[in-house]
């Protein structure tokens, strides 16, 4: 061992060059590790000496395990968060055995807090980086290159000492955003995955289950450096860029800074996500915010609950109503996609509670209704307040709340199911006019999907792999057994007719179908006149006009478009209504991807009252 470093067996003296392998390990392929690029951006003079490797916790152990040994590196450093340190662990004991001379640092926030316990816990680790990491990792570099700094010197770490003695260095001051290199080089390893960019740190609220409450200022990187680097990724035509920033509308100059650069700048083709609190958005913000291109960005609004006593246990500022009337506000618009968050398990909120929240929050109807559980997070205010507050939570991550004072563990249960109901039936965008039928049958939504949920489980079809096909028949089939079996033969014909034509309506909403569902009502009565109606249209358009349908041909008619009968109106009021409606899929929504839907009625009009065919 030389300067800290493995010499290669067989090699002379000198040949080898110093390596550290900088690693992150994501939840899924399309998402990307931020922190490691910034890592690696602001080495500076020492970045030749680092390799940077992402896999997925979806990755074999064995097959991580061996690529890193293939590297060989002198030194392991690897990204640690929740969702991937278990799978860190898993590696490191097996990582040392096959390189036994390899020095082993972590950094992130799942190490940066109890990092001492955690060190103790763990003895093949050599040390933790607590906190910011450019700098830290920066100078962690140098004292393996070059031996120009002392482990001791560096702020930031904690580690063990040649005499296995655990060492903590200074905290390190709070960097300048500024002075921090552009995280992304090039985008060649970033081809159908997300990237993340941070233009802020910290936040100015205190949210009691929340890291970034530990740190109360808010740093913001200059908007010339913010614009330069949004241009990059206008100029590769990224597909969306998420930005980190925990809450993006906290200034208003920084906020309607770059959204007037995304607008002059709009390529047609970039997203831009925000996370925002939606209550503090004034009046000029509202209003650019509805100018800007449909799609352009996407809102995630975190709510977490509208339990006033929930909201002030938990430290949080949030006025609901003007909430509610901001997104509300945006949403008529229909130009901006909004996400908005619940979390349950949190104090003061039992099940009843819960339910009250989630209904709040449907009836603002938001794009995605995401449901969240507590995580008791290391560090955070809830971490230190989790016996007074009664929350009992699993050891392992992601430290999920199991139950508390208020919520006990079947309470839980029952939300997780929920909680699927909702993913498969409300935030696929699959079956929108289908669930608000089925909602005319419920005194609110949360008691709908509850009982969608308490069919799953009765049915054994949780914990099932099913088909998107497959997820209209078990609807089908619920609704047929839960309003259809103890009402008269003339009413329960009426519900399932209009329900099957809702789902059919959802169906050819995002996809024109080759084969039609068995259980789909015939279109064999119009199916002359549909054929006649596409004749006419391609040899003398009178409703397909403009674009591609412009001396389109039949066939091309057919391929880029569905027309669709109904017996009842599955747009509005699902009242009984004779209904011709065309899907347009050249035309899509880029909010849902949904067709286009033109109502044809005055063709039926003409048609009925003649008393002839299309």
């Amino acid at each position: 061992m030389e300067n800290g470093c493995v010499l290669k067996m067989n090699e002379p003296k000198g040949w080898w060059k110093m390596k550290i392998l900088l690693t992150a390990i994501n939840a899924k392929y399309i998402h990307s590790n931020l922190a490691v690029y910034s890592l690696r951006a602001n080495l500076g003079e020492y970045k030749s000496y680092v390799t940077l490797k992402e896999y997925t916790i979806n990755h074999l152990r064995e097959e991580v395990i061996s690529n890193i040994y293939k590297e060989s590196p002198d030194v392991l450093v690897l990204s640690c968060y929740i969702w991937n340190i278990e799978f860190i662990r898993g590696i490191l004991e097996n990582i040392r055995q096959v390189l036994p001379q390899i020095d082993i640092w972590l950094g992130g926030p799942e190490v940066s807090y109890l990092s001492w316990e955690f060190l103790e816990a763990n003895p093949v680790v050599k040390g933790i980086m607590r906190g910011e990491g450019e700098f830290t990792f920066k100078e962690l570099v140098a004292y393996y290159v070059d031996k120009s700094l002392d482990l001791k010197d560096i702020c930031g770490l904690i580690y063990r000492s040649e005499h296995m003695e655990i060492v903590t260095t200074r905290d390190r001051e709070l960097c300048n955003l500024d002075d921090l290199a552009f995280a992304y080089e090039d985008l060649q390893d970033f081809e159908h995955r997300i990237i993340y960019y941070e233009s802020s740190r910290g936040c100015p609220y205190s949210c009691a289950y929340c890291l970034s409450s530990v740190d109360k200022s808010v740093r913001f990187r200059s908007l010339c450096l913010v614009e330069q680097e949004l241009e990059f990724f206008l100029e590769h035509q990224v597909p969306q860029v998420k930005f980190v920033d925990r809450t993006f509308n906290c200034s208003h100059k920084h906020t309607m800074g770059i959204l007037k650069f995304i607008k002059e700048h709009d390529n047609g083709i970039t997203n831009f996500h925000f996370e925002v609190s939606a209550d503090i958005f004034n009046e000029d913000e509202l209003a650019f915010l509805r100018s800007l291109r449909p799609g352009l960005v996407q809102l995630e609004i975190g709510v977490q609950s509208v339990n006033p006593d929930t909201i002030n246990a938990i430290q949080r500022r949030t006025n609901f109503d003007t909430l509610k009337k901001n997104v509300l506000y945006l949403k008529e618009r229909g130009n901006i996609h909004q996400h908005l968050d619940l979390i349950a398990g949190l104090p003061n909120e039992d099940y009843k509670s819960f339910s009250h929240s989630f209904n709040a929050v449907y009836e603002l109807r938001p794009e995605q209704l995401q449901m969240g559980f507590l995580k008791v997070l290391k560090g955070a205010y809830l971490y230190e307040k989790k016996e007074e507050f009664g929350i009992v939570y699993s050891k392992t991550p992601p430290y999920e709340v199991l139950y508390t004072r208020w919520l006990s563990y079947g309470e839980v249960i029952r939300l997780k199911q929920v909680e699927e109901m909702v993913e498969v039936y409300y935030n696929s965008d699959q079956f929108t006019r289908t669930m608000e039928f089925l909602l005319t049958f419920f005194s609110n939504a949360f008691a709908m999907y509850e009982s969608l949920g308490d069919y799953y489980e009765n049915h054994g079809l949780f914990a099932v792999n099913h088909s998107r096909m497959a997820r209209y028949e078990i609807l089908l089939a619920y609704f047929q057994e839960k309003f259809c079996e103890k009402v008269s033969p003339e009413e329960s014909g009426r519900r399932l007719e209009c329900f099957k034509e809702c789902l059919v309506y959802d169906l050819y909403l995002r996809e024109n179908l080759k084969n039609r569902p068995i259980w789909a009502p015939s279109q064999e009565e119009e199916k002359e006149s549909i054929r006649l109606f596409y004749r006419r249209e391609a040899a003398e358009p009178r409703y397909l006009l403009g674009g591609k349908y412009e001396k389109a041909e039949e066939k091309q008619l057919y391929r880029m478009t569905h027309l669709e009968v109904f017996s009842y109106d599955v747009q509005g009021d699902f009242k009984r209504k004779r209904t011709a409606l065309l899907f347009d899929y050249e035309k899509r929504s880029p909010l849902t991807h949904e067709a286009a839907v033109h109502s044809l009625n005055n063709v039926l009009k003409d048609v009925f009252e003649t008393g002839a065919r299309i």
